[in-house]
């Protein structure tokens, strides 16, 4: 996904001039309520991007006459797409979750480029937010982003979306037919090269599994709609009947042949494979990706390495999984928390790591040494995430209380993960959008004292690592906690005060940011004292050690492990020998 700011102006979202992109960079899993430990239904999604300034979206909801317009900006951009019909009302928004618990998060696979239409009016990031805003099951989302792309066309290159609400979580991908094409005479549109709109396939995750995709199109074959399960977009309405879990555009195979990219009977259709075909690089800087966090949880994923090795691109893994056991929030959590390790990818074990075991790796993803090729693993946690999210849905609760958007900001692996509930009406300032950018460093910004922890960890991490979990888990667990305590105390209220209950859901998501915040600061301030110039200061029971005045007590001094040393003798030689006393 790439973004830009936003602002509310009298109804119209007008987009600031501030430009972040990151295309090809982001990660989603998505768990089922018979997947998870409690029922709920969960999506992740981590927006990593260079230059992405991570903050907290809030759309109010909002009334509008009769006949309104609005203004459509492309999201990357913020370029003038065009004008389409606003609804009568919207749905309020926090982050990427509405208050009925619907939630969406992306992934861009940009797919065959040249079926982009640059004359299109709707693109995906617009699509998201509408569907958001005007959609109360994720069923109703797919209708919503159906007939968006059909009235308006789809601007944008392949897209890969994670839809969930209380009850369902689906996948749905999509890419565009291209812009059309003028006759070089009359300069009229020749309708036989370009109709306009998108070709999509929607796919229900089957209750008890689990899904996930990284920026590659992960729908290959599916049923058509002479099955019971399936329908195409000429019936939308019918996506609401029970039993029917595909969805998928009417032309989506006709268009491929019109195009000449399938020429297989109906049944042997691959989406992925024909629009989006799958190379070394999408297997595995994309698919290693959902590989791994399909790792953590089943078994049997082993079986599948040589196809996350980019070895055997024709042992695709199932779109879908059965994990080992049911899922707890802290087990998806876990998921957005990796680099491989304890894999043959274990991007803390090679030389790249650095003496202090680095999960990281600065870029350029690729690189050549004498002119051969090489590569740096790309991992689901990495150090220019703007911000994750954790959406957890739950159908037995009132919306208000149900939907917890587990905000966190920077890298996951070092990020901590604050409940915000989805009826909210206010977001912490800590993470509010306007404080601080990517230009301008904020004092109060949750985005920059994150950043602070993270980037000093970088320096000795497996050291300072063990740290910053301790205090990542103890806000975690105690959000965990607090969570099960408020919600009984906010749903008794519900029932006599929607009001009431959804304002001391507000001031205690604005507490737990605002206690985030605080903790990670001091956190920073910790990090700081204990391993200033490389030393590591003794402590005792919690506090620093002195030696009875205002000394410290002399610090240790680790050095670097064994193996460096020796990497370094055999690049150095006798150059840096020491011919002194050992005493020295």
């Amino acid at each position: 996904m790439k973004k830009i700011k936003i602002i509310a102006l009298l109804g119209v979202l007008v987009y600031t001039t501030g430009i972040f992109f990151y295309a090809n960079a982001c990660t989603n899993f998505l768990v089922t309520k018979g997947a998870s430990k409690d029922g709920s239904c969960f999506i992740t999604y981590a927006a990593d991007s260079h230059t992405l300034y991570g903050e907290l979206y809030y759309r109010p909801a909002k009334d509008y006459a009769a006949g309104s317009m609005m203004d459509i900006y492309e999201w990357d951009t913020g370029k003038p797409l065009g004008k389409i019909k606003q609804v009568l009302h919207t749905y309020s928004v926090v982050g990427n979750m509405n208050e009925y618990q619907v939630a969406i998060g992306e992934t861009t696979y940009t797919g065959r480029e040249e079926l982009q239409d640059t004359t299109a009016i709707i693109d995906y990031g617009s699509m998201m937010y509408l569907a958001l805003q005007r959609s109360k099951t994720a069923r109703e989302a797919i209708k919503v982003m159906g007939e968006l792309v059909a009235e308006y066309g789809y601007y944008s290159t392949g897209e890969s979306i994670s839809i969930s609400d209380p009850n369902e979580v689906w996948i749905f991908e999509i890419i565009g037919k291209g812009s059309p094409i003028k006759d070089k005479i009359t300069g009229k549109i020749d309708p036989k090269q370009y109709s306009k709109g998108a070709v999509w396939v929607a796919r229900r995750i089957p209750d008890g599994y689990i899904s996930g995709h990284a920026n590659h199109a992960r729908i290959t074959t599916f049923p058509l709609e002479d099955g019971k399960t399936s329908i195409s977009s000429k019936n939308l309405s019918k996506i609401f009947l029970q039993g029917i879990e595909t969805v998928y555009s009417y032309d989506v195979i006709s268009f491929a042949r019109q195009k000449k990219l399938f020429t297989g009977k109906d049944a042997e259709f691959d989406f992925s494979a024909t629009y989006a075909p799958l190379d070394f690089s999408g297997a595995r800087f994309s698919e290693a990706r959902v590989w791994s966090g399909f790792n953590k949880v089943c078994k049997d994923m082993v079986n599948y390495i040589d196809y996350a090795k980019g070895e055997n691109l024709t042992h695709r893994m199932p779109l879908w999984i059965k994990p080992d056991q049911k899922l707890s929030l802290q087990d998806v959590i876990g998921m957005m928390r990796d680099h491989y390790e304890g894999t043959p990818l274990d991007m803390t074990k090679d030389l790249g790591a650095g003496p202090y075991e680095s999960g990281y790796r600065w870029r350029p993803l690729t690189w050549k040494v004498d002119g051969v090729s090489y590569l740096n693993e790309r991992a689901i946690s990495t150090q220019q995430t703007g911000f994750s999210f954790v959406a957890q849905s739950r159908s037995w609760l009132p919306n208000a209380i149900g939907g917890i958007f587990w905000f966190g900001v920077d890298d996951s692996y070092t990020s901590v993960y604050s409940p915000m509930y989805c009826g909210i009406t206010k977001v912490p300032v800590n993470f509010e959008v306007g404080n601080g950018s990517m230009l301008k460093y904020s004092p109060t910004s949750a985005f920059w004292v994150f950043n602070q922890v993270s980037n000093f960890c970088y320096t000795r991490y497996n050291v300072m690592i063990k740290d910053i979990q301790k205090v990542q888990k103890e806000l975690e667990f105690g959000f965990v906690n607090q969570t099960a305590i408020i919600e009984k105390t906010a749903e008794e209220i519900y029932k006599t005060d929607n009001a009431k209950a959804i304002a001391m859901l507000t001031d205690f998501s604005n507490k737990q940011g605002s206690l985030t915040f605080n903790k990670w600061k001091e956190l920073y301030e910790y990090l700081l004292v204990k391993y200033i110039d490389g030393n590591i200061k003794k402590e005792k029971d919690g506090k620093f050690q002195n030696n009875g005045y205002t000394q410290p007590a002399y610090p240790d001094q680790p050095g670097y492990p064994e193996w460096y040393l020796k990497k370094i003798v055999e690049q150095t030689g006798d150059r840096l020998k020491f011919k002194g006393h050992d005493s020295h």
